[in-house]
């Protein structure tokens, strides 16, 4: 029998904030985004919470602004962004569970549709050792963005590299957890044995009502 693990979704979750609206706050202080792009990013932002985005689509036109950009220049940024806006974020009541899970020797895992930039830093500061991220795709030899997506990790794409993890470190996915607070990861939450609803999303909170999850507010 595999072991237990508890998987954590990042954005409203493990953090009191959503980070792809931080992050374009962020671009946009530094004079890095136009007015028409941050106004999109908003629409974008509403349409998600009420998960009826598709995101393959908006994943994949997001990125391919960035062929040709430097990935150092990503990392850079990425680090001061999350030292001064994320960081500070780390909702107390994760903090709880991730010192239970350890407590009970389960392996923790931060599952997020973020990219690798954004959760790395995030998952290090609070000791987590396995991410599950959206990837971008490099080029090697030139350290640049080719613009297309090396893995996807939002809906059933989560569910599957969650799998893939699974099977690698001998973890039992009915005995395991996953806290998330959009409804956009009901695959996943509904493919482990202890689902979790944090702060949840209204559609998300109705099905977890009727699936008799439990529904935690840790804002």
């Amino acid at each position: 029998m595999g072991k237990p693990a508890a998987f954590f979704d990042m954005d409203n979750t493990l953090l009191r904030i959503e980070t792809g609206m931080s992050w374009v706050r962020f671009l946009r202080n530094r004079g890095e985004l136009s007015t028409r792009v941050f106004a999109k990013a908003i629409y974008w932002s509403a349409m998600y919470k009420l998960a009826v985005l598709d995101m393959d689509t908006v994943f994949t036109k997001l990125i391919a602004d960035l062929e040709g950009d430097s990935e150092a220049d990503m990392i850079a940024k990425c680090e001061i962004w999350y030292r001064d806006h994320v960081a500070p974020e780390v909702a107390p009541g994760a903090m709880v569970a991730l010192a239970h899970h350890r407590q009970a020797d389960h392996m923790i895992v931060l599952a997020t549709g973020s990219t690798q930039y954004a959760a790395g830093p995030v998952a290090r500061g609070v000791g987590i050792d396995h991410v599950l991220s959206s990837r971008l795709q490099v080029d090697a030899t030139r350290g640049t963005f080719t613009g297309k997506p090396a893995a996807l990790c939002f809906g059933q794409h989560k569910v599957t590299l969650a799998e893939a993890w699974a099977a690698e470190h001998d973890v039992d996915l009915a005995r395991s957890y996953f806290y998330s607070d959009s409804y956009n990861d009901l695959p996943l939450l509904e493919r482990v044995g202890r689902a979790i609803a944090i702060n949840p999303d209204a559609r998300l909170r109705r099905h977890a009502r009727k699936r008799g999850w439990p529904v935690i507010e840790w804002a």
